[in-house]
């Protein structure tokens, strides 16, 4: 299997997942889904709102355009329920699927683009920008499994169903993403 082919397979996953967790989360309450919990952010609410933020501003990097540099002096987006934000982020992870398909071959993970920071220009590969993404989110959305863990609702599979094996399993998230089932 190529690099790109890789790269495609986890921007796949990365959707599936979020998919699932934003399922389970959804069976919160209002209440249980921003209470105050032990992690690096304070609840699953605002776990899963820095997911969506920090793919939103990568996703602007890496097609060379958007916000940029003004997401920093821009307020945090905040979603009232786990609803409106599931919908961003499967917006967001679809742009990434469709960025990462749209890469003409694998060369394209060695073009070097520019990540606005605060005070400079970060200058990175395409290819560890996304292993970079992949990581944050899975980083991450482990942490708000773990507090998820932590309420009446039980955390949902994760990790290996998305191997072959498993393609029963998954079948009806990737038909419902509109990804390949394979």
């Amino acid at each position: 299997m190529d690099a790109l082919t890789i790269v495609v397979r986890q921007a796949e996953n990365n959707a599936w997942a979020n998919l699932r967790l934003h399922r389970a989360c959804a069976l919160l309450t209002d209440a249980e889904y921003a209470a105050t919990r032990t992690s690096f952010f304070p609840s699953i609410k605002a776990t899963l709102e820095h997911i969506y933020l920090c793919d939103l501003y990568y996703l602007h990097a890496l097609r060379k355009g958007g916000r940029g540099r003004a997401m920093y002096f821009e307020p945090d987006p905040t979603f009232a329920t786990c609803a409106l934000l599931s919908t961003e982020q499967r917006a967001v992870d679809r742009a990434l699927l469709d960025h990462v398909a749209s890469l003409p071959d694998a060369r394209a993970l060695d073009e070097v683009i520019v990540i606005p920071r605060r005070d400079h220009d970060q200058r990175e590969r395409v290819g560890d920008v996304l292993q970079h993404l992949f990581q944050h989110q899975i980083h991450h959305r482990g942490q708000a499994h773990a507090m998820l863990a932590g309420t009446r609702v039980e955390p949902p599979q994760l990790d290996e169903l998305f191997l072959a094996e498993e393609l029963p399993l998954r079948e009806a998230d990737l038909r419902e993403l509109g990804l390949p089932v394979r």
